[in-house]
């Protein structure tokens, strides 16, 4: 019975999106395609003195997403740095440095870290003025770096790949924006709050008195799924009921979670005319998707001690009103994606449950990953796997029609690096400086022993891979975390970013390979499951040493 309603819990969130994969999918190729531009856009543009109908090089291209994601890190912080002299901001201080510093990396780098609570730290012009457009535009630069990648591999002989500030604004404009007022709709149908009534002073059962903060929650919560944000208005996140009130709004926000990501894969076979190969993508995603929540429900399920068996399952740290399946489903997406929002405590799940959130991630976040992000990620291991299967079966290792040389792998290479360097380099430097690991282990575990330092493993792993969700026994307001952190999330996006876009420009600098030339056939279920396994062999060996040490331990221990 229990897998019976967890197939029913998935198939509530799969039918929608298969429903949606190929006019989704279209539409997102007719807007990063028209050569029409609304007059809504055009007015921007002039604002901000930009040419609409000129091309850039992908050296330009990375230049202007450098500059509007510097821009925006600035003023958020700046905004953080003077919320007492901002309106609605319900008397509350100003963040400290680190902190301010923290939030606006994690926000501009699509992370959505959150190391405070955001209802007793943050007024409600930061939350909508700063957080939540950073929510808008740091998806909408995923996409467009996506798209960037997309014209790269379907041009030819071109030395652009296109022009981000259209890019960013038709994401926003075209796409997030409608689909966020709708979202925002249903979850005020859903019973989400929506107001601007500050903290209100409540009579309890008991006779006390507590602070019941409100908010505009249901615009907010609308955007932070739909772009894989996951910054929540509440410390408790989505398990809190302001937040996600019911079940089924808990599947609509899994279900918004990834309608963009898996609607991506048909604009990409849209826009390099092969829509095979773009369903051979979307299938790598959601057979790895399938994997991990089977994993996770399955660990969960037979959860081990006195209490889970009590209760037929390991419900410690999460809501009865999601039940564990609905905790599971939840857990999978989010940890599949970019959004570090959470309906359960990720810290309390089983040792085994644990791991394999943090091997979701180590995927590179391609089940199906972020908005944008996800897709330029796949098809970098796409570059890979064609070079390998190319080399073994001693044929031309093309992709769309273009070969992938030695170029191509050095660039595909170092964007794979990208993930384990800076996760282990970072704990490492944490753990290595004496003072630094003092504290961590006296102030900031929840716990010792390998759950501790599964606590810690877990957050290298997401701010290097810009997911934002927490073990949540981490207390991570500390100077150091909080610059480290930082400093990861903003590396791990804009490096990977500047390879994702050299990348473009090389492939699209080529002319079509000669008919002659026999190319791969890269739509078969063999090439789909080739590619599962090398997404799994490249994340699985490289941290399982010092996942040995954490969440292995503890699991077998």
């Amino acid at each position: 019975m229990t897998w019976l309603l967890a197939l029913a819990g998935l198939l509530t969130v799969a039918v929608p999106l298969a429903l949606l994969y190929r006019p989704l999918g279209d539409y997102m190729a007719k807007v990063f395609s028209t050569d029409r531009h609304w007059k809504v856009e055009r007015g921007l543009y002039r604002l901000i003195g930009v040419d609409p109908d000129g091309q850039q090089t992908w050296q330009a291209y990375l230049r202007a997403v450098l500059v509007f994601s510097g821009v925006g890190l600035i003023l958020l912080y700046l905004m953080q740095r003077l919320q007492a002299y901002l309106p609605y901001s319900l008397g509350l201080p100003a963040m400290p440095p680190d902190l301010a510093f923290n939030t606006a990396a994690s926000f501009v780098g699509n992370t959505n870290w959150q190391a405070y609570s955001p209802e007793q730290t943050v007024g409600y012009t930061v939350q909508m003025a700063g957080l939540a457009v950073q929510s808008f535009v740091s998806a909408a630069a995923g996409i467009a770096v996506s798209m960037a990648l997309v014209r790269g591999i379907a041009g030819r002989r071109r030395k652009t790949i296109g022009n981000f500030w259209v890019d960013v604004t038709r994401a926003n404009l075209r796409l997030l924006l409608p689909l966020s007022v709708i979202a925002a709709l249903v979850f005020l149908a859903g019973g989400v709050v929506q107001n601007f009534s500050g903290f209100t002073d409540v009579t309890t059962v008991s006779g006390g008195h507590q602070l019941i903060p409100g908010g505009p929650l249901a615009s907010q919560e609308a955007i932070k799924m739909l772009g894989t944000n996951g910054g929540g208005f509440f410390n408790a996140n989505s398990a809190h009921p302001f937040e996600n009130p019911t079940p089924w709004t808990n599947l609509f926000q899994v279900f918004l979670l990834l309608v963009i990501p898996f609607a991506l894969p048909r604009t990409f076979g849209r826009l390099v005319n092969d829509k095979r190969l773009g369903n051979a993508v979307v299938t790598t995603m959601a057979g790895l998707f399938l994997i991990v929540y089977a994993a996770i429900t399955a660990f969960e399920v037979s959860g081990r001690g006195t209490a889970p068996e009590l209760a037929g399952a390991a419900m410690e740290g999460k809501e009865q009103r999601f039940g564990l399946l609905g905790s599971t489903l939840f857990a999978t997406a989010t940890t599949g994606t970019s959004g570090g929002a959470a309906n359960s405590t990720h810290d309390s799940y089983t040792a085994f449950g644990g791991i394999t959130e943090m091997l979701n991630m180590a995927l590179g976040e391609v089940t199906p990953g972020g908005v944008g992000a996800g897709l330029y990620t796949i098809l970098i291991l796409v570059v890979v796997a064609v070079f390998l299967t190319g080399l073994l079966l001693g044929r031309a290792p093309l992709m769309c029609g273009k070969r992938i040389g030695l170029r191509e792998m050095k660039i595909a290479s170092l964007a794979l690096l990208a993930l384990p360097t800076l996760a282990l380099g970072g704990l490492a430097l944490t753990l290595g400086i004496p003072p630094v690991r003092d504290q961590i282990l006296n102030e900031a575990l929840s716990t010792g022993g390998p759950h501790g330092l599964s606590e810690l493993i877990y957050a290298f792993i997401s701010a290097s891979i810009n997911n934002g969700s927490a073990f949540g026994g981490l207390s991570a307001n500390s100077v150091w975390l909080n610059v480290t952190l930082g400093l990861i999330i903003l590396l791990g996006r804009f490096i990977v970013i500047a390879l994702v876009l050299a990348l473009a420009g090389s492939l699209a600098a080529q002319d079509q390979a000669p008919a002659a030339v026999a190319e791969l056939p890269l739509h078969t279920p063999q090439f789909v499951l080739g590619l599962m396994a090398l997404i799994v062999y490249v994340a699985v060996p490289t941290l399982l040493p010092i996942l040995m040490a954490g969440p292995l331990a503890e699991g077998f221990g």
